[in-house]
């Protein structure tokens, strides 16, 4: 099977750290040239020091927030104007604040709806083009198991991301005839900062120590333990290459078995 990423260049957004930070490192590691996007420029700086370029890859970053997309637009529209198209584009950034939808104010849902799905839509639409024209695109959003099961405590959350996996899908029609997958990858529970502050959330609302919340959470995992990053960045990794060109439009559960949906 061809996994080889060799002359394709991969957008990854939210790269400094976590989840993110383990797709930039892996695509880099087939052959891609990865351009880092973040909000801080020593940590995309650092990051970009540590991928590989063994294969004569070109790695470069953007600093800029999702919490202003027009922003976003300008800087990625500047990077195609002076560089090459991209072939691959990872959607990821970090969770909306915990909390039950209820207690949300109007203003949580349409921050969170920006920073996600309009940024996400920013994104295609700046580098979509570049990819009819190179005839491969990869479109991968990293969501959240909650697109099947809404996750109790995260109520703007299961909101916005099944919204993001809505959109998700319709891309994946209209941009499937010009060669371009658009599909959504569903960690479960990540040894990642976000997980470690809803644990902790968690055990002070319930009275518990963390320690007791996150051996409930694992009981609840087939695997019995949560997954490394670089579990997730290897199912994005699959998704990018041109072994998976015909597969498209779906959500792809990693999660060590704890959906009880299919």
């Amino acid at each position: 099977m061809d996994f080889s990423l060799l002359k394709k260049t991969a957008f990854v957004c939210g790269s400094t750290q976590g989840i993110g930070k383990a797709i930039a490192l892996e695509l880099a590691s087939i052959g891609a040239s990865v351009v880092l996007l973040g909000r801080n420029a020593s940590k995309l700086n650092s990051v970009l020091n540590e991928l590989d370029n063994s294969q004569g890859q070109e790695h470069h970053f953007i600093k800029a927030d999702f919490a202003f997309p027009n922003e976003l637009k300008v800087k990625v529209e500047e990077y195609i104007e002076e560089h090459k198209a991209v072939h691959i584009l990872v959607n990821n950034t970090g969770g909306p604040a915990s909390g039950p939808a209820l207690s949300a104010t109007s203003k949580n849902y349409t921050d969170a709806f920006a920073n996600h799905l309009i940024c996400n839509h920013v994104m295609v639409r700046e580098l979509s083009e570049g990819m009819k024209a190179a005839k491969y695109g990869r479109i991968i959003n990293i969501i959240s198991t909650s697109v099947k099961e809404p996750i109790q405590g995260l109520g703007v959350s299961n909101t916005i991301r099944g919204a993001v996996a809505s959109w998700s899908k319709t891309l994946s029609k209209e941009l499937g005839p010009f060669g371009i997958t658009v599909n959504n990858v569903l960690p479960g529970f990540t040894k990642t900062d976000r997980l470690n502050e809803l644990l902790e959330n968690k055990a002070k609302k319930a009275g518990k120590t963390t320690e007791e919340v996150i051996n409930e959470s694992k009981a609840l995992i087939p695997a019995g333990r949560f997954a490394e990053p670089e579990e997730i960045a290897n199912a994005v990794a699959f998704l990018a290459s041109p072994a998976a060109a015909y597969i498209n439009g779906i959500n792809v559960p990693v999660d060590g078995g704890r959906l009880s949906s299919l």
